[in-house]
């Protein structure tokens, strides 16, 4: 009975050490040269931000920059909006627009393929946020094998960190993160 007793303590010590590790599991943040850095469709301050600072520091000489076709914002549509944001950068003639119909990150790598084939890219590194890297990265990889990837995370402390128990929103994030992951692993990468 005491050998069980500490077994159980032992796994349930494991299992916690587990759990809050749970965050900083998700993250993946191994930016590598490429042919071209792709922004993930989502967050429209952070990503397009960390990606021409990786753009700037020499890791790829152009940005696809995916942007959901179908959704509007005050009556503009998002590429419209994404195109007037391009223009005004210094670096717009390194920066392409890639519109994207597909709401998941699956249906986005289907999507994005046509951009990176006109690109006539071989590698590609992504560029999330923190919590969406690792899922990205093997979704990507899944769905259009044919390019070698690296990704890049952004942080957003208003959203996320790895030490997900410190704030209530951090903790959402994190389930539902590991409920996204935890489909495509096991059902939705497998169709």
């Amino acid at each position: 009975m005491h050998k069980i007793r500490i077994i159980l303590i032992v796994a349930a010590l494991l299992g916690l050490a587990l759990v809050a590790d749970s965050g900083r599991f998700l993250i993946v943040d191994e930016p590598a040269k490429s042919d071209v850095i792709m922004v993930l469709a989502g967050d429209t301050d952070l990503r397009p931000a960390r990606s021409l600072g990786l753009l700037r520091q020499g890791y790829a000489p152009r940005i696809i920059l995916n942007v959901p076709a179908d959704a509007k914002v005050f009556g503009w549509s998002e590429p419209e909006l994404a195109r007037k944001y391009v223009d005004g950068l210094p670096e717009a003639q390194s920066i392409s627009i890639c519109s994207i119909h597909g709401l998941s990150t699956k249906a986005e790598a289907r999507d994005a393929s046509l951009c990176l084939t006109q690109a006539g890219a071989k590698s590609v590194l992504l560029v999330t946020s923190d919590f969406h890297t690792r899922r990205a990265l093997s979704t990507f990889k899944k769905e259009v094998p044919e390019y070698v990837y690296s990704v890049a995370a952004t942080f957003n402390a208003d959203e996320f960190g790895a030490q997900w128990w410190r704030h209530r929103e951090w903790a959402k994030v994190n389930v539902d993160e590991w409920m996204r992951l935890s489909w495509w692993e096991l059902i939705d990468r497998w169709r």
